[in-house]
């Protein structure tokens, strides 16, 4: 399970850098958000996957004596989740701004002053 989950990781990553090398800035957010995902992934990975139980420990014991589910990990993708939201709400109104002024969407065009044109 954990080897096919790393596979996934290196996808995402490689979608999302794929993506992000495109000259359109929407694909290029989608590179971002398969990115970020790519990252939470990761994390969730790093913590180690185990069918366990709560962290709480009993009152007559001093350290853990089973199998336990590692909750930092999950805090730390949800935090992320929330941050990249925030993130990617931010770069689409941008975006849709750039759009709306420049009237195009490709980043080679966006580079052109107004005296070349």
């Amino acid at each position: 399970m954990e080897l096919l989950l790393a596979l996934m990781v290196g996808v995402l990553y490689g979608a999302g850098l794929y993506m992000m090398l495109r000259r359109s800035l929407v694909k290029l957010i989608i590179g971002l958000i398969i990115i970020g995902n790519g990252a939470n992934l990761l994390i969730f990975l790093l913590g180690r996957i185990t069918k366990g139980q709560p962290p709480i420990i009993p009152e007559d014991a001093k350290v853990f004596a089973e199998i336990y589910a590692d909750p930092l990990p999950q805090a730390l993708i949800l935090t992320a989740i929330v941050i990249s939201f925030g993130l990617q709400s931010f770069a689409i109104i941008l975006v849709k701004r750039a759009y709306q002024v420049v009237k195009t969407d490709d980043l080679d065009k966006m580079n052109a002053t107004d005296e070349e044109s």
